[in-house]
């Protein structure tokens, strides 16, 4: 057993999925596992969730192959689409459908030829202005892809928000304008599958962005997209260490890499199993709160790569082997974020396999 520990509530995460279809009962779901399920695991949340959604969003092929090699045969879209390197044929082969967002993805599609037909999403630029095809390019390349016999008709529609998570913009009300234009534009309906918008932000905010799909992604696993809690999620990670040892330490005396912090007092010091080598960030302010025996206490001097030290205070009773949580129920992540100014998002994901994932019902 791993000393850093990732340890996941499947019963969190269903409930999370119960709560997404109740506020979207008519969208199917699109559950959104990449980047290894948000660091909760792809392959056990993908055997969690294949028969509680509709369908997966990975980001890359190599995700997708994985689920499939795991026996997985839920629908999968691949959101970024087709890489360059990679085979398309994979995508027939394993029933993979693709986000299409470039010319020259259309121009390899067109080339192919194929007895099976690839599911595609086609991807309209609406204002996040990363991939997809803008307004004056849209209906021509819509037109093209419509026409490829290596193409499965109707084609699904897809955009991406900017700024879903800020409830007073007004950027997400001229998205859902501009899709709906581009939609409405298409004289035969027929041509159109699915039609979706909305990811975690787009789900919880803005309920006329629903449409036939949701594809939430961090909401799943109960952190919300904003910066404060969505009080109805469930958090399904608790990322936690130990305590190695108990130190005495003197006022004056400082403690880790470079100096950086001195000791005001005397006080005890706890040394925890934990560091950015197991994705904790080195970036940590001083300060940031852990939880150990119930109590909230500080982290002080660099987060090391295998260590980080607390201060536990001159009264502690602490002692090697005790729990010490970095998040999880108590403190959340979004707390974590706030402190830090490291988004919930990119705390959740950089975490390394050497943080091993334990799953608890």
């Amino acid at each position: 057993m791993s000393i850093a520990v990732v340890e996941i509530e499947r019963k969190a995460i269903l409930h999370n999925i119960e709560y997404l279809r109740k506020i979207a009962p008519y969208s199917s779901l699109i559950a959104i596992i990449k980047a290894n399920a948000y660091s909760h695991g792809i392959k056990g949340v993908a055997q969690l969730l294949h028969t509680k959604v509709d369908c997966f969003g990975v980001a890359r092929l190599s995700e997708a192959m994985v689920l499939r090699h795991s026996g997985i045969n839920t629908p999968i879209v691949l959101l970024e689409g087709f890489f360059l390197r990679d085979n398309i044929g994979d995508l027939i082969d394993f029933n993979i459908q693709t986000v299409v967002h470039c010319q020259w993805q259309i121009d390899a599609l067109e080339k192919l030829i194929v007895d099976n037909q690839i599911t595609t999403w086609f991807k309209f630029d609406t204002g996040m202005h990363r991939l997809g095809f803008n307004q004056q390019e849209a209906k021509t390349a819509f037109n093209r892809l419509v026409n490829c016999a290596a193409v499965r008709k109707p084609i699904n529609i897809i955009s991406h928000f900017s700024s879903a998570d800020e409830a007073n913009s007004n950027q997400t009300l001229k998205q859902i304008e501009l899709f709906d234009k581009f939609i409405d534009s298409i004289e035969d309906k027929s041509l159109i599958g699915k039609i979706s918008i909305a990811a975690s932000g787009g789900t919880l905010a803005w309920p006329m962005s629903h449409r036939d799909a949701i594809r939430p992604g961090i909401a799943i696993y109960g952190v919300s997209p904003f910066d404060e809690p969505v009080a109805e999620l469930s958090p399904a990670m608790t990322f936690k260490s130990e305590l190695i040892v108990v130190r005495d330490h003197k006022q004056g005396e400082s403690v880790g890499y470079g100096q950086t912090w001195t000791s005001p007092k005397d006080t005890k010091l706890g040394v925890v199993a934990m560091g950015y080598g197991d994705g904790y960030p080195r970036s940590i302010p001083a300060n940031t709160p852990v939880l150990i025996n119930g109590r909230r206490v500080p982290i002080v001097g660099r987060v090391s790569m295998d260590m980080i030290v607390i201060d536990l205070g001159s009264d502690s009773l602490d002692k090697p082997g005790d729990e010490v949580i970095f998040w999880g129920k108590g403190l959340t992540v979004e707390e974590i974020a706030k402190h830090t100014g490291i988004s919930a998002y990119e705390l959740l994901t950089r975490l390394t396999g050497r943080a091993k994932i334990h799953y608890i019902d």
